[in-house]
C-alpha cells in the first residue's frame, strides 16, 4: 500500500528536498501571535531558604509521579531530609517492578540509585549485574541462532506479510477496503517479528477512530491471516515488535551493519505492493543518510516500494544488516534501510512493552572541531528547565563522556542516548573552557515529540530561534518586542543558508506553525549586510525536530 506520508515524512529531513518539504508541512499553517511566553524558567538559588522551602514541595508533588526524577532533583538540593522520602519511593517503585518481573524498569531503578552512589542501592534485592542478565534474558533476537548455509531463497520463509485491516472506509459515497501491508521477519522461534511502526502505527494511535486488526501472513501460506498483536513500537526510529501464536519456520540472526561497506552487496526481501515472497538485490549505496533525528541510516539501491517497509535487509550469509523502511517512489534507485544496531540496542525496550521514549538533556549543538580533529559536543543551546539546565551545564561545555562511553562527535551521543532509558540517572563529564573538567549526574527526561516546539513555547524569541533557526537574537529596542539584531549564526543552519549575518538588524513581523507543530515559519524584515544592507522582507521555515537536539 502506498504511504505518501512516510514519503513525504523522509522529504522532509532531508536537505536536499527542504523546500519541497515546507510546502507541506505548511500547508496548513496555524497563526501564533510574535510574542515572548508569560514566564521563563530560572535557576533556583540554593542558597535562599525561600527557594528551597518551595522546591522542597515541587519535589514532594513529583514523588508519586517520578521518584527518580524527583530523588535527582533532591540531591541537586542536597537536602537530607527530602532525599531519604525520596529514596523510600524509589525502592518501592523498584519492588514493584520486580514483582511484576518488570526487570527492564528495575534495572534503570538500580542503575540510577547507583549513578548517584545512593546506599540503598545495596540494600535492594536484585543487583545490577542480576538485572542486566534478567533483563536480558528473555529478549527475542539478541541470542544468536545454529545456521547452515542456505540459498538465498531459502530465507525468504523467515519473512511475513504485516495486514493492517482498517475496515471500511467511504469516498464519493462508495465504501472500500481500508488497509495497509508492509513486511516483516521472525527473530525468534515462538513468534516475535520485526516491523516499522509506520506499518503498525494504526493499531497503536489512539487518536485514531477506526477500529483496527493486525495480521500476518505466512510466506508459505499467504491465504492464512493469523492474528497477532503489537508489543512494542518506537516511533522516532520507525521500529516495532509484534507478537503472534505460530512456530517460525526460519529466524533470522541479527548481524551487524559494521560489517557492510559502501559498494557491498544486499538483499531485501519483502512485499512490495502486496507481491508476497519478492526478493531484490543491491548494494550499499551510503551509510550515513540523517533522514532520522537521532541518528543515520542506509541508502540501498535494492527494488523497494510500497509494502517492503519492515522486511529485511540481509547479506549473503542470510544476517539481518538493516530494516528497509522508506523507499523515495518517484526516485529510481533511492532507498532507506535502518541500521540492525539500533534494534539490538532496542529491543530490551520493545520487549518490555509499549511505546518507547527517548531520553534529552534539553540541549542544542554540534560536534566540537580542534586542529582538524572531533573533540567533543559543544552545547549552543540549553532549555531553561530541562535536565542540563537544573544540573546548572552552560552554553559552550563540551561533552567529552556520557555513561562511561567516550564522546567525540554527535553521532557518538546518539548512540549513547539510544542504550539509556528515559527517567534514569546517568553520569556526563564534559570541559568548561580550555581544561577545566567536571562530572556530574544527570537526569535524563524524555525527548519531546518535537523538540523546537517546546523551545518555541518555553523560551524567549531570542534564544529560541537559535536552535529553531540557527541565530541568536539579542533585543535592541525598549519600545518594540519584535526588532533584535542577530548576534550569532550557526554554520550550515537555515538562517545561514538563507543569507542572514551577525548584526544584521531584524524585525520579526509574523510568525506560524503548522498545525501538528512539526514545522515553523517566519517573516522577517531585514536589513541584510550580504545584500548592501537592502531593506527586504525574507520567508524562513523550518522543522522543529533535527538530529541536534540531544
Amino acid at each position: 500500500m502506498k504511504n505518501n506520508r512516510l514519503n513525504l515524512k523522509i522529504l522532509g529531513r532531508m536537505q536536499l528536498f527542504f523546500a519541497a518539504s515546507v510546502l507541506f508541512v505548511l500547508g496548513a499553517a496555524s497563526c501564533s501571535s510574535v510574542r515572548d511566553p508569560d514566564s521563563v524558567y530560572s535557576d533556583i538559588d540554593y542558597t535562599q531558604e525561600d527557594a528551597r522551602r518551595e522546591e522542597r514541595k515541587r519535589i514532594v508533588d513529583l514523588l508519586e509521579k517520578n521518584p527518580v526524577q524527583a530523588l535527582w532533583r533532591a540531591h541537586l538540593l542536597q537536602d537530607d531530609d527530602t532525599i531519604a522520602e525520596c529514596e523510600k519511593a524509589v525502592v518501592s517503585e523498584f519492588d514493584e517492578a520486580v514483582k511484576n518481573e518488570d526487570f527492564f524498569t528495575a534495572r534503570r531503578i538500580q542503575k540510577s540509585l547507583t549513578t548517584l552512589k545512593s546506599p540503598v542501592s545495596a540494600t535492594l534485592s536484585k543487583s545490577l549485574a542480576e538485572l542486566d542478565s534478567l533483563a536480558l534474558e528473555k529478549v527475542p533476537g539478541l541470542h544468536k541462532t545454529p545456521s547452515e548455509s542456505k540459498k538465498i531463497s531459502s530465507y525468504i520463509s523467515g519473512t511475513v506479510t504485516i495486514w493492517v485491516d482498517k475496515g471500511i472506509k467511504v469516498q464519493n459515497g462508495m465504501g472500500f477496503a481500508d488497509r495497509v501491508i508492509g513486511s516483516g521477519f521472525f527473530i525468534s522461534k515462538d513468534g516475535y517479528i520485526v516491523t516499522n511502526h509506520h506499518v503498525i502505527a494504526d493499531v497503536v494511535n489512539p487518536k485514531s477512530e477506526a477500529f483496527s486488526r493486525l495480521f500476518i501472513k505466512r510466506a508459505e501460506d499467504s491465504d492464512t491471516r493469523i492474528p497477532a498483536k503489537v508489543i512494542g513500537y518506537d516511533p522516532e526510529i520507525d521500529l516495532a515488535l509484534i507478537k503472534t501464536e505460530v512456530d517460525a519456520p526460519y529466524v533470522f540472526n541479527l548481524g551487524s551493519s559494521a560489517d557492510l561497506d559502501v559498494g557491498d552487496k544486499i538483499y531485501a526481501i519483502g512485499s512490495p505492493v502486496g507481491l508476497e515472497r519478492t526478493l531484490t538485490s543491491g548494494i550499499v549505496s551510503a551509510d550515513d543518510r540523517k533522514l532520522f533525528t537521532l541518528g543515520s541510516v542506509m541508502q540501498i539501491d535494492a527494488a523497494v516500494n510500497s509494502g517492503n517497509s519492515g522486511g529485511p535487509c540481509i547479506d549473503s550469509n542470510g544476517n539481518v544488516q538493516a530494516i528497509v523502511f522508506a523507499g523515495m517512489l518517484q526516485y529510481e534507485g533511492l532507498n532507506f534501510a535502518i541500521p540492525v544496531e539500533y534494534l539490538k540496542s532496542l529491543l530490551p525496550a520493545l520487549y518490555a512493552g509499549g511505546k518507547i521514549s527517548h531520553p534529552w538533556l534539553g540541549c542544542y549543538g554540534h560536534t566540537k572541531k580542534e586542529l582538524g580533529k572531533d573533540a567533543g559536543l559543544e552545547i549552543q543551546y540549553i532549555f531553561p528547565g530541562a535536565s542540563a539546565s537544573r544540573a546548572r551545564m552552560l552554553v559552550g561545555d563540551v561533552i567529552t563522556e556520557f555513561d562511561g562511553q567516550k564522546i567525540t562527535t554527535l553521532e557518538d551521543m546518539q548512540n549513547a542516548l539510544m542504550k539509556n532509558p528515559a527517567k534514569s540517572i546517568v553520569t556526563i563529564t564534559y570541559r568548561r573552557g580550555e581544561e577545566e573538567m567536571h562530572e556530574t549526574e544527570i537526569y535524563l527526561g524524555a525527548r519531546p515529540e518535537n523538540p523546537g516546539y517546546t523551545i518555541y513555547k518555553g523560551d524567549v524569541i531570542a534564544k529560541s530561534f537559535l536552535p529553531i533557526f540557527g541565530m541568536k537574537l539579542v533585543s535592541v529596542s525598549t519600545s518594540s518586542s519584535r526588532k533584535y539584531s542577530i548576534e550569532q549564526i550557526i554554520n550550515g543552519s537555515i538562517a545561514d543558508e538563507t543569507g542572514f549575518s551577525e548584526n544584521d538588524p531584524i524585525e520579526v513581523r509574523d510568525i506560524k506553525l503548522n498545525d501538528d507543530n512539526s514545522a515553523i515559519y517566519a517573516e522577517i524584515y531585514a536589513k541584510n549586510r550580504k545584500k548592501g544592507y537592502l531593506d527586504v522582507n525574507i520567508a524562513i521555515a523550518g522543522p522543529l525536530d533535527s538530529p541536534y537536539y540531544f
